[in-house]
């Protein structure tokens, strides 16, 4: 700090030196001491705002040590606002896309609500219902690891999977039963599930269980819940039939909107490629060439097998996945591509729907969304947790006005760039997808195939050199034992070691050629082999009653023939009992009049 004053600009004389330096302190005092009184103050805010934790949420000490390890520490806000509720019982509605955090948000309330309790065979406690199969599976391996930590067992069950180790399972007691609606209900047809012991009743995904037709099993499934148990409720947005269910079965409940369905359209960039029909093939297989993983939305089935068969033949790592594929399939390709084994995910709207893969950085709409609610559902894939993404569309030139209209109903403002003659790579298409060319794939797969070419050159090399060591090894063990039977023999060790070297050099060399010089086969060998080949291919395209016919003209002649050359002559092979016509008649009758040449 510096004071300056016009009654100051003349040095002050010896005895005015003490004044000045006071003055001087006491300004400096002042400040540090305002200093420190902003220190205290924002100490004191900080300890007044504590940070968040599991812990303080109320959750078992087990849940939160477990959380900690798997590396969850924070909660994120839908759950810090919905698990306290959740532990106290109450209902709950809340709001939030896909990716917010929700399933820890129901999931760990219910399992410590649920922890120390008993669970009678075909009764479970809890049900979460899920509109997919993938959507199910993702739930439970989320909630699985905290599920054994407080002993409660846990089992999936839908469609595509076997009806009986379910059965099974539910026979045995499931504490917490996470099923899509259509098999739930099938196996409560068969008498093998029962819910009324269920405490609490999930339902995940809400909306998109009313897109896929699932309401009318759903309410049916809830009609056999008992009244007075918890009830839970969670969807990206609220549309007149999730308000009936709301109204229907929820009682008071308390609501949390946290990240709603287009509240991420701010964390990811949106862009319409323009192509012409002739160019959307390349200009697909070079976006699904780019590095990283990439999730391309088709409308049908058909279409995510041939384009994924098509990126595969173009050096891309495709695979597809839908609905006509079986259970095992789908989740063998979705563990590849959350592994890393497959970059781009071809999907349909059904197949995609609330699966969660870690690293999707683009979403790529071949085909466009049917409506807004699709589009958000697809977007929702990248960008996840606060992260951030892109998603390009692509459109033919008649799709424009339905593509705008669909982002204008979705709240999402799209750049729009126009590609002129498959000029997939232009500067600006490529910075935004990082879309790659052919050759440059190409040239990275040859790359790859070389490097591993290169590693088993080096295994073998190290192979090889063993075996030769193992051989020298075994040689001199070998001139150790000749020289002691030739000693025993009285004979000279030096000469029977040396001849037994060059009868094994000899022997090697003669394996060597052999191995390298294929034996050429005879003229005359080659003659007979070409002219039966000749034969047998002539009377493979002759048809077989052709065949029979030509055969019965000969019989008599290859029987004389027969008979030149010293055989039985047919005669005598009849008045033995030989191929007489009486046996071959008789043969006809038996075999419904079969030819026994034939």
């Amino acid at each position: 700090m510096s004071i300056s004053s016009t009654d100051h600009a003349v040095l002050p004389e010896n005895n005015e030196v003490s004044d000045v330096d006071a003055v001087n302190d006491d300004i400096i005092e002042a400040v540090e001491a305002e200093e420190i009184v902003e220190e205290t103050v924002e100490a004191d805010a900080a300890d007044e705002t504590p940070e968040i934790t599991f812990a303080s949420l109320g959750l078992p000490e087990g849940v939160v040590r477990k959380l900690a390890q798997n590396g969850v520490t924070v909660p994120f806000p839908i759950q810090a606002a919905t698990i306290p509720d959740a532990l106290a019982g109450k209902d709950i509605l809340g709001r939030g896309r896909t990716g917010s955090g929700k399933t820890l948000s129901f999931g760990l309330p219910a399992l410590a609500t649920l922890a120390g309790g008993r669970t009678e065979k075909k009764k479970p406690r809890a049900v979460i219902l899920t509109p997919t199969r993938e959507l199910a599976m993702q739930v439970a391996d989320a909630l699985q690891p905290y599920g054994d930590v407080l002993g409660l067992k846990m089992k999936v069950v839908c469609g595509g999977t076997s009806m009986g180790n379910q059965i099974y399972a539910l026979e045995r007691g499931v504490d917490i039963l996470v099923a899509t609606p259509g098999r739930l209900r099938d196996i409560i047809n068969r008498g093998a599930c029962s819910l009324e012991d269920v405490q609490i009743a999930v339902l995940d995904e809400a909306d998109q269980m009313s897109d896929l037709g699932f309401l009318p099993e759903v309410t049916e499934l809830l009609d056999q819940v008992p009244a007075g148990g918890q009830r839970m409720l969670f969807s990206a947005t609220m549309e007149n039939e999730i308000s009936t269910l709301v109204k229907r079965y929820l009682s008071n409940p308390v609501t949390h909107e946290v990240d709603s369905a287009q509240g991420n359209v701010t964390t990811m960039s949106h862009h319409i490629l323009i192509v012409k029909p002739k160019d959307k093939a390349p200009v697909t297989a070079a976006i699904a060439s780019r590095k990283g993983r990439t999730i391309i939305f088709v409308r049908t089935q058909l279409g995510a097998d041939r384009i994924a068969e098509q990126l595969r033949e173009a050096g891309v790592k495709a695979d597809a996945l839908h609905g006509g594929m079986t259970q095992g399939a789908r989740t063998r390709t979705l563990a590849d591509f959350k592994d890393g084994y497959v970059n781009a995910l071809v999907a349909t709207d059904v197949a995609a729907r609330g699966i969660h893969v870690d690293g999707i950085d683009l979403v790529l709409n071949v085909d466009p969304a049917g409506d807004h609610k699709d589009y958000l559902h697809r977007a929702g894939r990248t960008a996840r947790a606060g992260r951030t993404g892109t998603v390009v569309s692509l459109s033919l030139p008649h799709q424009r006005r339905q593509i705008f209209r669909l982002m204008e109903d979705a709240g999402v403002d799209a750049g729009r760039h126009i590609i002129q003659g498959g000029a997939a790579f232009e500067p600006e298409v490529a910075e935004i997808t990082g879309a790659r060319s052919m050759t440059e794939v190409q040239a990275e797969s040859a790359g790859n195939a070389a490097q591993q070419a290169e590693r088993e050159v080096a295994h073998l090399t190290k192979q090889l050199e063993r075996a030769q060591r193992r051989a020298s090894e075994l040689r001199e063990e070998a001139d150790r034992l000749v020289a002691r039977v030739a000693r025993e023999r009285g004979e000279d060790p030096e000469a029977a070691v040396a001849e037994a070297q060059e009868q094994a050099e000899a022997e090697v060399q003669a394996a060597v050629e052999a191995a390298s010089v294929p034996e050429q086969p005879a003229a005359r060998d080659i003659d007979s082999r070409d002219s039966r080949g000749a034969r047998e291919e002539r009377t493979s395209s002759t048809p077989s009653y052709e065949r029979r016919e030509r055969r019965d003209d000969r019989g008599g002649r290859s029987f004389e023939r027969r008979d030149d050359r010293g055989g039985f002559r047919r005669d005598d092979r009849d008045n033995r009992g030989g191929f007489n016509r009486d046996n071959r008649e008789n043969r006809d009758s038996r075999d419904g009049g079969r030819s026994f040449e034939r």
